[in-house]
């Protein structure tokens, strides 16, 4: 007699690796313009269309350090590094445990912006921390809020249509 009960025990199993979130890794960079005409340049993550799909990352989480700018509002190398350090620790971390992706960059007029979309508040800190624990402590401050439309990310993705047309 044949038994089809571990088949059907893997079923799940094969749809959950087949359904698992492809995150792209391609991003474009634009110079936008600050009130005070300093430029920013924003970088954003390219086609996130199956993540915004599955409807799970509704929450806005945006991490900023304030810098001490150069005359354009740029940091100086030292901060520069130290921030490229700190974006390599985020990247290895949200890689590779998708509880957040990280869809935008902002750097310019004495502050860096990195908007993170996540499914928990709670599990993305605590990643967060876990990322960041090999550093000193960084001027980051934080802003969460509701955003299942991905408004930010939509008003961001202008500023690559905006350079495009130039």
């Amino acid at each position: 007699m044949c038994t089809y009960g571990k088949f059907f025990d893997f079923i799940p199993k094969l749809y959950s690796a087949i359904a698992k979130l492809q995150i792209s890794n391609e991003w474009w960079t634009a110079p936008a313009e600050a009130e005070n005409g300093n430029t920013i340049l924003v970088t954003g993550r390219k086609s996130l269309q199956n993540v915004r799909l599955t409807q799970k990352y509704n929450y806005r989480i945006e991490i900023t350090w304030a810098y001490q700018g150069d005359a354009k509002g740029m940091p100086d190398f030292q901060t520069s590094k130290l921030m490229e350090q700190v974006q390599d620790a985020l990247e290895a971390c949200f890689d590779n445990n998708p509880v957040a992706v990280n869809t935008g960059i902002y750097t310019g007029d004495g502050e860096r912006n990195w908007v993170f979309y996540t499914h928990s508040l709670h599990i993305f800190q605590r990643k967060l921390n876990e990322a960041l624990a090999s550093f000193p402590v960084l001027p980051l401050t934080f802003h969460a809020e509701d955003d299942p439309q991905w408004e930010e990310y939509n008003e961001m993705c202008q500023a690559e249509v905006k350079a495009a047309e130039l």
